[in-house]
């Protein structure tokens, strides 16, 4: 159930971004959001770890402001694979990533409770 409400949170997140960066970022619909929330999971799981792992001596050298590049070539990735998610650009790739991940986590916070309590 708690995984079912992450996708939905994930969703609406991915809504959020889209109506606060509307010339950059566009979403076909609800059911599209929830689909890229779902492609952004599994490219996150699949390809954002070994992209860390090479480009480790780069974030190193940034101090790790490197990994939101990372975090903006994930999101880009994810638009170009989805019709219907459309982020025209690497940089409204990087701020998306950046908000999205800041809307998301507060959603999370919002809704989701903490084992033990």
């Amino acid at each position: 159930m708690r995984l079912i409400l992450l996708w939905l949170l994930n969703a609406c997140a991915l809504l959020a971004v889209a109506y606060l960066m509307p010339a950059s970022i566009q979403l076909a619909s609800f059911g599209t959001a929830m689909i890229a929330a779902v492609l952004l999971g599994l490219v996150n799981t699949a390809l954002r770890p070994l992209l860390v792992l090479l480009t480790l001596p780069v974030t190193l050298l940034s101090f790790g402001l490197f990994l939101f590049v990372v975090n903006g070539l994930m999101f880009w990735l994810a638009g170009s694979l989805l019709e219907g998610f459309v982020v025209s650009g690497f940089w409204p790739g990087v701020f998306g990533a950046l908000l999205y991940s800041i809307i998301s986590s507060l959603l999370s916070s919002l809704f989701t409770t903490r084992k033990g309590q």
